[in-house]
C-alpha cells in the first residue's frame, strides 16, 4: 500500500481501481471541461499571508452549519452513483462522516436508500432532492427523508436538464453497468471492486427502485433524467418543497447574485456557490471566483457555502476567507472510497482537516471562525467586482 498524504494520491489509486465507467463519471465534466479545470486551477491563484511569533496553541476548528455542529466547515456533498465507486459506497462514506464529525448528504440518484443510510448512522444526515415531474414520487420522497429524520433538505436547482457528458456517453454509463465485452474486460482488471459488487444487493438506484410506480429496476442514469428530471422547475416549486419539508432547507447550484436575493426570498435557510462540479453549463465561471460577489450580496442574510474544485484544507481555509460560512466536497471523498472503501473516506477527511488546521495556523489563527480574507495576499483573490453587470 502506498504512503497517502494528498487526495491526490487518493485519485490515483481510484483510478486504478474502480472501472472506468464510474471513475470517468466521477472524474469528468461537461463539453470542454473548461469549468470543471477552472475549480480547481482558480484556487491555486489565491495566495496566503505567513504570520509568525503567533501562539497557536489551542486551535479550534469548530463551527456550525445551518445550527449543526460540525467538526470544520466541511460537508460530504451529494454524488449520484457513489455506491457504484465502491460496494455499499453510500453507507460507507455516511459512518465515516460520522466518525469525524461532518455532515454527510445523500443523493436522490443514490445506489443505498434513505432507509439503508438511517439504519446504518447514528447522526442525522441530509438529503439532496431533485425536482422530478413525478411530484408525488417527490412528495413521497420528502416524507421518507422526514422519516429518517434527516436534519436537512437539499434541493439542487442547477440540474433542470442535463449538460453533456463526453466521457459518460462513450463509456455507455449506467448502473449496473452493461455487460458489453469493453466492460467486461475493464472490470476484469478491477478485481476489489467485483468482489465488493457481488457481496451486495445493491445495484440499483436505492431511492427510486421500488418506489416509483411502474419501476421495477433502473438501468440508465442518462434515460431516467431525460424523463424524469423537472424543466419547468421554478421558485414556485421552491416555495411548495420548503411548506412540504418544514425544515432546514439548502438551496445548491447558485452561481450570480440575483439568484442568490431571489434564494434569500424563499426563506432557505443556506445556499451553495456551485456549479454543479462544472458538470452542467461549461463556461460558467468557478465556484471560487463567483463566491465574493455572492457573499457581498447577501452574505448577511442567508448562511453562503461553497462548493466545486476543494482539493485540500487550504481550500477549504480560501472558502472561508472569501466568506464561505461552509464548503462541501464531493471527488476527494469518492477518491477515497473508490480507493479503499470506508478507511479511504476517512482518510480524505483526515487530509483535509489536518491541512485547514497547519494552514490556519501558519496564517495566525487559532479559531477558524475568525477567519476573513485578511489572510489573502491583496491582489490575489477575486472580488465582488467580478461580477458587476
Amino acid at each position: 500500500m502506498p504512503v497517502i498524504t494528498t487526495i491526490e494520491d487518493l485519485r490515483l489509486l481510484a483510478k486504478a481501481r474502480v472501472p472506468r465507467m464510474f471513475y470517468d463519471y466521477a472524474d469528468s465534466g461537461s463539453w470542454t471541461e473548461s469549468t470543471y479545470r477552472a475549480n480547481e486551477h482558480d484556487f491555486r491563484r489565491i495566495q496566503l499571508r505567513q504570520r509568525v511569533a503567533v501562539n497557536m496553541e489551542g486551535r479550534s476548528l469548530r463551527t456550525q452549519m445551518v445550527g449543526q455542529d460540525v467538526a470544520m466547515p466541511v460537508a460530504l456533498a451529494p454524488t449520484g452513483l457513489t455506491g457504484m465507486q465502491h460496494a455499499d459506497g453510500e453507507i460507507l462514506s455516511a459512518r465515516a462522516a460520522e466518525s469525524l464529525g461532518v455532515p454527510f448528504t445523500l443523493s436522490t440518484m443514490s445506489i443505498c436508500s434513505i432507509e439503508d443510510i438511517a439504519a446504518h448512522t447514528k447522526a442525522p444526515f441530509w438529503f439532496q432532492l431533485y425536482v422530478m415531474r413525478d411530484r408525488d414520487f417527490i412528495e413521497r420522497l420528502i416524507d421518507r427523508a422526514k422519516a429518517a429524520q434527516c436534519s436537512a433538505l437539499m434541493l439542487t436547482l442547477d440540474l433542470q436538464i442535463l449538460g453533456q457528458r463526453h466521457k459518460d456517453l462513450k463509456n455507455g454509463l449506467s448502473a449496473p453497468p452493461k455487460l458489453t465485452v469493453a466492460n467486461l474486460l475493464n472490470m476484469a482488471t478491477k478485481p476489489r471492486w467485483c468482489l465488493g459488487m457481488l457481496g451486495t444487493k445493491r445495484r440499483q438506484f436505492g431511492n427510486i427502485v421500488g418506489h416509483v410506480k411502474g419501476v421495477t429496476e433502473m438501468s440508465s442514469l442518462s434515460t431516467w433524467t431525460a424523463q424524469q428530471f423537472d424543466p419547468r422547475l421554478n421558485w414556485g416549486d421552491v416555495e411548495w418543497i420548503k411548506k412540504r419539508w418544514g425544515g432546514k432547507l439548502v438551496l445548491k447550484g447558485i452561481l450570480d447574485p440575483e439568484d442568490a436575493r431571489l434564494a434569500v426570498d424563499s426563506g432557505a435557510d443556506a445556499l451553495i456557490v456551485s456549479n454543479h462540479g462544472g458538470r452542467q453549463l461549461d463556461g460558467a465561471p468557478s465556484s471560487i471566483n463567483a463566491l465574493p460577489a455572492i457573499v457581498d450580496a447577501v452574505g448577511s442574510q442567508i448562511e453562503v457555502w461553497m462548493d466545486g474544485g476543494i482539493r485540500s484544507g487550504q481550500d477549504v481555509l480560501k472558502a472561508v476567507a472569501l466568506g464561505a460560512k461552509g464548503t462541501l466536497i464531493g471527488r476527494p471523498f469518492l477518491y477515497g472510497l473508490g480507493a479503499m472503501g470506508e478507511q479511504g473516506v476517512r482518510t480524505a477527511l483526515q487530509i483535509i482537516q489536518k491541512e485547514l488546521d497547519l494552514t490556519m495556523a501558519f496564517c495566525g489563527r487559532t479559531d477558524i471562525r475568525q477567519v476573513d480574507k485578511s489572510i489573502l495576499l491583496p491582489g490575489t483573490y477575486p472580488t465582488p467586482e467580478l461580477f458587476s453587470v
